[in-house]
C-alpha cells in the first residue's frame, strides 16, 4: 500500500505545544512591546542629583515618603468632598489627618535617606491642596458662603496666601533660621480653621456674629502666613534624646485631655500657637524701645 505523501511520517516536525498560560515571545505583538516599552520611558523621572561631591542622574521615585505624601492628598481631597456634602466634622477631622501625614513624610524621607527634588515639589503641590484649597473651601461651604461676596473673597485670600506662603518657604529653604518659620506655617493655619469649622459646627454656632468671627479667623490665618512674624519651628526638639519621665506623663495627660473635647482643645491649642507669633513680635519691639525720659 502506497504511502500517501502528506502523511505525517513525511510532514515537516511540529513545534511542541506550549504549556497552558505562557505566552512565546513570538505570539507577543511587536508593536505592543513598543508601546510599552516607550511609556515607561516617556513618562520616567530623572532628576539630577549630588552624590559624593558629584553630580549624577538619577531614574526612578521613591516609593516610601511619597506613599504618605499621596495619603495626605487623598485625606485634603476626602476633606473637600465631605465639605460639599455637608458632613463637616469629618471634613475638619480630614485635615488634621493629612497635617500628621504631611509631617511624617519628609521625617520618613530622612530617616531613610530618599529625599529629592521630586518628593519635594510633590510634598508642596499636595500641600496646597490639603491647607490651602481645602480649609477654605470648607469654611466657605459652611458658612461664609452666607455672608455673600465678602465670603468668597475671604476664601480666595485664604487660597492665595497658602499659595505664596509654600512659594516663599520653597525659595527660603537653607537661607533662614530652622529655629523659626518666616510666617505662619500653612499646616497650622489650615488647623486653626478646620479646628474653628469643627468647634462652631458641633454647638451649632451659625449666627450672624459667629459668620463674622469665622470670616475674620479665615482673613487673619491667610494674612499671617505671608506676614515677617516669626513663629518656633519645633525642630530642635530631639526627639531621639532621653526626657525625663514626666515630659511622657505631660504628653499621656495631653492626649487624655484633647480626647475628652478634641474640637475645642484642639481650636485652643492652635490659637495659642497662631497667636504667640504677634505676642513674641509685640514682646520684642517693646523690649527694643527705650524707657521715657
Amino acid at each position: 500500500m502506497s504511502q500517501d505523501p502528506r502523511s505525517t511520517e513525511h510532514a515537516p516536525a511540529q513545534p511542541d505545544a506550549e504549556p497552558a498560560g505562557k505566552v512565546s515571545p513570538e505570539r507577543v505583538s511587536p508593536g505592543e512591546e513598543d508601546l510599552a516599552a516607550a511609556f515607561v520611558r516617556e513618562t520616567e523621572v530623572i532628576e539630577e542629583a549630588v552624590e559624593d561631591g558629584k553630580k549624577v542622574r538619577r531614574k526612578g521615585i521613591y516609593l516610601l515618603p511619597n506613599l504618605f505624601t499621596t495619603s495626605a492628598l487623598f485625606a485634603g481631597f476626602f476633606a473637600i468632598v465631605a465639605g460639599i456634602n455637608g458632613d463637616f466634622t469629618a471634613a475638619a477631622v480630614a485635615i488634621f489627618i493629612a497635617m500628621v501625614l504631611d509631617g511624617l513624610d519628609g521625617r520618613v524621607a530622612r530617616m531613610t535617606n530618599t529625599q529629592s527634588a521630586f518628593g519635594a515639589e510633590y510634598d508642596s503641590l499636595a500641600d496646597m491642596l490639603s491647607f490651602g484649597a481645602a480649609p477654605a473651601l470648607v469654611a466657605f461651604t459652611w458658612i461664609l458662603q452666607d455672608i455673600g461676596k465678602t465670603g468668597w473673597v475671604v476664601a480666595f485670600l485664604y487660597v492665595a496666601c497658602a499659595a505664596l506662603r509654600l512659594a516663599r518657604f520653597n525659595v527660603q529653604i537653607g537661607s533662614v533660621d530652622k529655629k523659626w518659620f518666616i510666617g505662619l506655617p500653612s499646616p497650622s493655619a489650615a488647623a486653626l480653621v478646620a479646628a474653628s469649622v469643627w468647634t462652631f459646627h458641633s454647638f451649632d454656632a451659625e449666627a450672624f456674629g459667629f459668620k463674622l468671627l469665622m470670616l475674620l479667623i479665615v482673613a487673619a490665618a491667610g494674612v499671617l502666613m505671608v506676614s515677617n512674624i516669626r513663629y518656633y519651628s519645633f525642630k530642635e526638639v530631639d526627639l531621639k534624646g532621653p526626657v525625663p519621665f514626666v515630659v511622657l506623663l505631660a504628653i499621656v495627660l495631653g492626649f487624655v485631655v484633647i480626647s475628652m473635647q478634641p474640637s475645642v482643645m484642639l481650636l485652643l491649642l492652635f490659637g495659642a500657637y497662631v497667636a504667640s507669633g504677634p505676642v513674641m513680635a509685640v514682646t520684642r519691639k517693646v523690649k527694643k524701645v527705650p524707657p521715657a525720659g
